[in-house]
């Protein structure tokens, strides 16, 4: 399941059909927004949600020449906790020349604290800019095919899975007008909150739009050992929900003692089911780092939480 390192992906042939085929347009604005990556929109196959992630810059070997990967993500709040799944599928790339995708296959156990498949190197960047067969008009289109899904549960009960047709989705990416917003959040009260129930920033305002901090103080049901953390939308804003605005969002924890923040962030296009589910981790940090003094997180019952968000582009269904 590891990286292969890999520099050229293999032809998949035409007998390859994605689940999700996913068109990224405007592919050197991405790389302009300096987002670490981009997530596709949900789409279903096999009974659960998944998402497709392209990394432009990933780290491809010693020399720190960076190649295009991809990645596949299960969506956490589909997972009941100590499930397993084990997913086989393909990662691929469209080349325009020969009609046809060109990819890797890979597997990966997904699970409430690991939602993300390893990384899959398929074209070196350059590589990739220079291409007339897989960029086109400044256009990539990435696919994934999920070939089976198993899934282990605690009591080793079987669980049915369905298979659903090809999703596809649109990202176009603004070169210009991003939008920057930030918000802390200083609480004097942490250690006094309900350790069963979810707690809500006041909500802020970032590019015309209502948003605010979640967060689980002593874990979600799913990672119970460690802070879960999230970005929400206001749930009335049905206007930004519909425009499908791609987001980077980076959320940190401040370390009051060195005044270093510990962060963690991504690029995304927005989730229709955005207000439901929010957007973050259930594993932000652990809890025994949280509440061990000498780092800093907690200086008696003071916590520092801070939300960054770029606003850059919108995603629309094809």
């Amino acid at each position: 399941m590891g990286n292969s390192g890999s520099t050229a992906p293999a032809p998949l042939g035409k007998t390859h059909v994605p689940d999700l085929e996913w068109k990224v347009h405007d592919f050197s604005a991405l790389l302009e927004t300096k987002a670490a990556s981009a997530l596709s929109t949900p789409f279903h196959c096999f009974g659960y949600k998944w998402c497709l992630q392209v990394t432009p810059k990933h780290k491809q070997d010693d020399k720190g020449n960076p190649c295009v990967a991809l990645s596949l993500m299960i969506l956490q709040g589909c997972l009941e906790p100590g499930h397993t799944v084990h997913a086989k599928f393909k990662l691929s790339i469209f080349n325009h020349s020969k009609g046809m995708y060109c990819g890797y296959k890979a597997s990966y156990n997904f699970d409430v604290k690991d939602a993300y498949s390893n990384k899959k190197c398929l074209i070196p960047l350059q590589e990739l800019l220079k291409s007339s067969a897989f960029l086109v008009d400044d256009t990539c289109v990435f696919g994934v095919e999920i070939l089976k899904v198993d899934v282990s549960s605690p009591k080793r009960k079987s669980v049915v899975v369905q298979k659903k047709a090809t999703t596809v989705e649109n990202l176009f990416v603004q070169k210009k007008g991003f939008i920057k917003g930030t918000y802390t959040w200083t609480m004097n009260n942490f250690l006094e909150l309900d350790s069963q129930q979810s707690v809500r920033s006041p909500t802020f305002e970032v590019g015309g739009h209502k948003w605010n901090i979640g967060m689980y103080p002593r874990g979600d049901k799913r990672c119970p050992d460690c802070l879960t953390l999230a970005l929400y939308l206001d749930s009335s804003d049905e206007l930004f929900l519909e425009s499908r605005k791609v987001v980077k969002i980076t959320l940190s924890i401040l370390d009051q003692k060195s005044g270093k923040y510990f962060t963690r962030t991504t690029g995304s296009a927005l989730p229709s089911n955005y207000q439901c589910n929010g957007w973050g981790w259930y594993n932000f940090l652990p809890l025994k780092e949280l509440h061990d003094m000498s780092r800093g997180y907690l200086m008696e019952s003071k916590c520092v939480l801070k939300a960054d968000i770029t606003i850059f582009g919108s995603s629309n269904d094809g």
